[in-house]
């Protein structure tokens, strides 16, 4: 069952004002107001689930190569900005859930990993979650990887998550299970919006920069927005 969406969502767990995908940006979106926090979600070379965006390196650590070839022993001991450690993907889920917020988890497979990732981040979702409330969002661009999510964690809701919304998404959707969707903010219109008022999928636009943006998509009918600009917009 889908929990109650807060209109403000904090991107890559805490936006431009820490590390991004780092415990302390989550801890930031809290202490901040956010009650929700997005994160990625990727396996290193010895199949450990951790937060990451890129495939590579390079933009948010000290590290060279890519993520799915390098072993925890060298992962860990990587900053990922100010002395900021890359975080497992439990250690985010226990800290999410020590402070109430609501995990949108983006399953981010590194190519040719797509359904080992799925499955390994499905399974892990369903243990961390089993007694714990609020219930995360996994979403994912694979559909293959919400499939495996839906087979292996089907109690946790799901988002379709898109650039451009594809004029069949609402197949996607039905065939998936999904609860909700998500899309690149310019591309919310007003048929959009209206399918999924429609179909009672609330949808998710990012990535929102400005209360202005907001508030314009707020009156289209977008439920909740996805921010890096965390000092300027919560709840």
């Amino acid at each position: 069952m889908l929990p109650p969406l807060p209109r403000w969502i904090a991107h890559r767990g805490g936006g431009s004002l820490a590390p991004e995908n780092t415990l302390a940006g989550i801890r930031l979106a809290a202490r901040l107001g956010f009650k929700a926090v997005e994160f990625d979600v990727m396996l290193s070379a010895d199949g450990t689930p951790v937060l990451m965006h890129d495939e590579t390196l390079e933009r948010t650590t000290n590290g060279v190569g890519k993520v799915c070839e390098t072993p925890d022993a060298v992962l860990f001991g990587l900053d990922a900005g100010y002395g900021e450690k890359i975080p497992r993907f439990s250690d985010a889920a226990r800290l999410c859930q020590n402070y109430g917020l609501l995990a949108n988890i983006e399953i981010k497979p590194a190519m040719g990993f797509e359904r080992q990732t799925a499955e390994v981040v499905a399974r892990l979702t369903a243990e961390l979650w089993r007694d714990a409330q609020p219930l995360p969002l996994i979403s994912s661009f694979s559909l293959e990887a919400l499939e495996i999510a839906r087979d292996l964690a089907p109690q946790v809701p799901r988002g379709l998550l898109h650039g451009a919304v594809p004029l069949d998404w609402s197949a996607s959707r039905q065939r998936l299970a999904a609860s909700t969707l998500h899309c690149a903010a310019s591309q919310v219109n007003e048929q959009v919006i209206a399918e999924a008022r429609e179909l009672g999928v609330p949808v998710l636009a990012y990535t929102v920069n400005t209360p202005e943006e907001a508030k314009m998509l707020f009156a289209l009918g977008v439920t909740a927005v996805f921010t890096d600009q965390l000092e300027r917009c919560a709840d």
